[in-house]
């Protein structure tokens, strides 16, 4: 009786001391190899300003709009492939100071609408007095689904939008040298952003 009890027993330590103990793997974030920093001027006839964009982006202009034509042919999304996102860009051509009250008011509440899951909304001032450029730069932090949007006018003529968009689950842990990166290069179009 004793025997049959030790042979199993004898026989499940054996096996157990040949393979070494499971340990997890670590948590960590998947490896991403940044571009280099190098810029290129957007002088597209479509639209009545220039700025300095990454080389690493493309231009798409925007071709339909739920199904029509975009309201103005300065419409247009920067893609950024390597990290699949993109900044969709609205011109908007201004009026009379009703309509640029309207833009204005139009981009506070996109940005707002975003404050239902971002932890924290920064409004950063544009002011380029010599480019005759001024806006509001909107950062979102926590999981809002964009990042990034901002408004640059020169409060009587023109009126342009853009919102940053990544196409993925929000995590800003993760995606926050992503962010970083990519908000380097908004900074340095906002910065060379000039009316024609």
């Amino acid at each position: 009786m004793i025997l049959l009890v030790i042979l199993p027993l004898s026989a499940m330590l054996a096996g157990c001391e040949d393979e070494p103990p499971l340990t997890p793997k670590p948590r960590a974030f998947p490896k991403v190899d940044y571009p280099e920093k190098r810029y290129q001027e957007f002088d597209k006839d479509y639209c009545a300003f220039t700025f300095e964009y990454p080389v690493y982006a493309e231009v798409q202009q925007d071709t339909s709009f739920f199904e029509e034509l975009p309201p103005h042919p300065c419409w247009f999304d920067l893609y950024f492939p390597a990290f699949e996102s993109r900044l969709y860009c609205s011109y908007a051509p201004i009026n009379s100071p009703a309509e640029w009250e309207g833009l204005r008011r139009d981009a506070f509440n996109m940005a707002d609408w975003h404050n239902k899951r971002a932890n924290y909304i920064d409004e950063i001032i544009i002011s380029n007095q010599e480019a005759g450029v001024g806006g509001v730069a909107f950062v979102m932090e926590g999981p809002s689904a964009s990042p990034f949007q901002f408004f640059l006018t020169d409060s009587t003529s023109h009126f342009l939008r853009g919102a940053l968009y990544f196409n993925t689950e929000v995590r800003p842990d993760s995606m926050a040298p992503i962010y970083e990166f990519i908000e380097a290069d908004l900074l340095r179009m906002i910065e060379t952003f000039e009316w024609d």
